[in-house]
Formats: structure tokens, sequence, C-alpha cells
């Protein structure tokens, strides 16, 4: 990318998160970055089920399966998806690639990344701690009804998919920009930009969705 001087959204970002910072000051705002995006999710997701949350109020021993499995498995995915894809754009800051190409990159790694951690989680959970009748083949037949459900928000990796994916919106919206002012368009309002930011998360999902029903083996009678 152009190594004029950053304004905007470009700026807040070689500030927090450029590879040329100290790795736990970059660790820290990409974790705060990844709670930014899960906590509000997180919520959307608990308060429609009925008695959810007064069965973890009331019940301490889930409470804390709860917190373990947000803690354990959500904030980890969140946090790794965000890491990966805001050292590759700053690694972008410093070359010259468009920020069309650098779009397109993000939301490829995004979308891998997140899908190969659910694979990766769900197939050492069966080998160390014996989930999926300790099986890991059967482990990774899940993945893909797992990312079904979780584009419909039917499911706990439903919170960690959209909480990467709304942490993203500040990048989407600072790309557009880069793309108006190199193409002489003035600035677009702050709305505009969440609605292409909204776009792209869209088409992610949409992506998503389609790998997924893909390697579903739910066509398959079962063993």
């Amino acid at each position: 990318m152009s190594e004029t001087t950053p304004t905007g959204l470009l700026a807040w970002f070689d500030r927090h998160f450029s590879v040329r910072l100290p790795f736990t000051r970059f660790a820290r705002n990409t974790v705060l970055l990844s709670l930014l995006g899960l906590v509000p999710v997180l919520i959307l997701y608990v308060a429609p089920i009925p008695g959810f949350w007064s069965h973890l109020t009331t019940s301490d021993a889930a409470l804390a399966r709860f917190v373990r499995q947000i803690l354990t498995n959500g904030l980890p995915v969140v946090f790794t998806v965000n890491a990966v894809s805001m050292i590759m754009f700053s690694q972008l800051r410093f070359r010259t690639i468009g920020p069309g190409s650098a779009l397109a990159l993000d939301f490829a790694a995004r979308t891998i990344a997140f899908a190969a951690l659910h694979a990766g989680i769900f197939f050492a959970s069966a080998l160390m701690f014996g989930s999926f009748g300790g099986d890991p083949l059967q482990a990774l037949r899940v993945v893909g009804p797992t990312l079904v459900q979780a584009a419909a928000f039917g499911n706990l990796s439903g919170v960690y998919l959209y909480a990467t994916l709304i942490s993203a919106l500040p990048l989407h919206m600072a790309l557009a920009e880069i793309w108006l002012e190199r193409h002489g368009y003035q600035p677009a309002p702050g709305g505009a930009l969440v609605l292409f930011s909204l776009a792209i998360i869209a088409a992610q999902v949409l992506l998503l969705t389609g790998i997924a029903f893909a390697v579903s083996p739910t066509h398959l009678a079962p063993a």
C-alpha cells in the first residue's frame, strides 16, 4: 500500500495493530478488539433463550462451564482469526497492494481460518478429551453441520463467527476509504461505510454456508 501519511482509520490501524508494535501491545489490542466483537454478539445470542440467563446466574457449575467454554474456545478462535487478519493487513501496509486485493485476502483469510480452527479444535478434542466418541473422523464430519448452524446463529460457533466478522468492520471501512481516495472520490459518510462492511460480512456468511453445506455428510445414512 501507499507509504503516504495515513489518516483516519488507517492511522488508527497503524497505531494499534502494526507488526512493528511490541508483541504484548499488539496481543492486548487484538484481545480488546476480539472482546468488543464477542461480548455484544454473545449477549444477543443469550438474551432470546428463555430461562438461559437465569439458569446461568443460579447455577455456579453451569456458569463456570459456560465461561470456560467462552474463554477456552470462543475467545481463542476470535482472537486467532483477528490476529491473522491484522498481521496480514499490517504486512500489506508496507507493500504495493491495492485495497481491493487486501479486502479479498482478508475475506479469504477470515473464512478459511474460522473453518480450519473449528476442524482443528474438534479433531484435537476427540483425541485429547474423548469428544465425539473419541473418533477424530466423526469430529471432522460434524464440522460442516456445525458451521451451517453457526451461519444461522444457531449455536455458540455462530457467536464466534459473527464476532470475528464484526471485528472486521473498521478494517473494511478503512479499505473502502483508501479505494475512494485513490480513485479521486469524496470520502463516504460513516453510515455508507458501515453498510459496505455489512455487505462484505453477508457475503462471507453466504460463502461459509455454501462451503459448509458442500462438506456436510447429511446426505449420507448414519453409520
